[in-house]
C-alpha cells in the first residue's frame, strides 16, 4: 500500500482524481485490517466466532465504513491523521451493525402497531439481582411483586412494552422506536410517562424510590 500524508488521501480520493481506484483499495484494506483486529481482539462477546466469521464481518463492515468515510471526506479538519479519522468511522459502524445484530432476534411482535397485546411479563423473572440476606428476603420479594403488580396493572400495554425492553431487557431506544413503529421522542415520553404512573402507583402503596435503591443494592 501507497503510504500517504492527509492531503493525498483527501486528493486522491476524490471523484476526479486518477488515484482514486487504488486509494480506495488501499483505504478499504487498511480497514478491513484494523476492523479484523477489533473483532478478534476487543470484543469479547465474539469469542465464539470462527476466523472465518469474523473476516466476514470485517469485509462487510470496511465496506460500509468506506462509503461513510467517502461521503463525509469534506468533514476531514486534518487534526488527526486520515487513517486514523478513517478507522474511527469504521469503529463507530462496527459497534453500530454489532448492536444491531444483537437485538435482532428481540421479538416485539406481540405488540400490534396500536399496542394492543403484550403478554404480562414478570419483573420477579427477569429482574436478576444478587442472592440478599435471610432477612430481607420476604421484604424484597414482597416489593418485585408490588412492582410486578403496578407494571401490568397501570400501564397500558404499549407502556409496558417499552419499559420492561428498554429498563429490564437492555434493548436500546434505536431498536425499540424502530420495533414499535414510533421515534425517539415519542418512546421516550411513552417510558418517562409510564416510570410516572409506577412512581405514583408504588408511593400510594408506601414505597419510595429511595425504599427500592436501599432494599435492592448489593448486600
Amino acid at each position: 500500500m501507497v503510504e500517504r500524508s492527509n492531503e493525498q488521501w483527501v486528493a486522491d480520493l476524490q471523484p476526479e482524481s486518477p488515484e482514486r481506484a487504488a486509494a480506495i483499495e488501499d483505504l478499504r484494506v487498511r480497514l478491513e485490517r484494523g476492523l479484523l483486529y477489533y473483532l478478534g481482539h476487543e470484543r469479547s462477546d465474539l469469542t465464539d466466532y470462527s476466523s472465518d466469521d469474523l473476516r466476514q464481518m470485517a469485509e462487510d463492515f470496511s465496506q460500509d465504513a468506506l462509503l461513510k468515510t467517502l461521503d463525509n471526506i469534506g468533514s476531514f479538519r486534518g487534526e488527526s491523521q486520515f487513517t486514523t479519522w478513517a478507522a474511527k468511522i469504521a469503529a463507530r459502524v462496527a459497534i453500530s451493525e454489532l448492536r444491531r445484530s444483537r437485538w435482532k432476534d428481540y421479538s416485539l411482535d406481540d405488540l400490534s402497531a396500536d399496542g394492543e397485546t403484550m403478554p404480562a411479563a414478570s419483573v420477579a423473572d427477569l429482574t436478576s439481582t444478587p442472592q440478599p440476606q435471610p432477612e430481607s428476603y420476604t421484604e424484597r420479594q414482597d416489593v418485585l411483586n408490588l412492582v410486578d403488580d403496578a407494571i401490568n396493572e397501570v400501564l397500558t400495554e404499549r407502556q409496558r412494552a417499552a419499559l420492561i425492553a428498554h429498563a429490564i431487557d437492555g434493548v436500546p431506544i434505536e431498536e425499540i422506536a424502530r420495533r414499535m413503529g414510533t421515534n425517539r421522542n415519542a418512546l421516550y415520553k411513552l417510558i418517562h410517562d409510564a416510570r410516572l404512573k409506577l412512581k405514583k402507583r408504588l408511593e400510594d402503596q408506601g414505597v419510595t424510590m429511595s425504599d427500592l435503591a436501599d432494599l435492592f443494592e448489593t448486600a
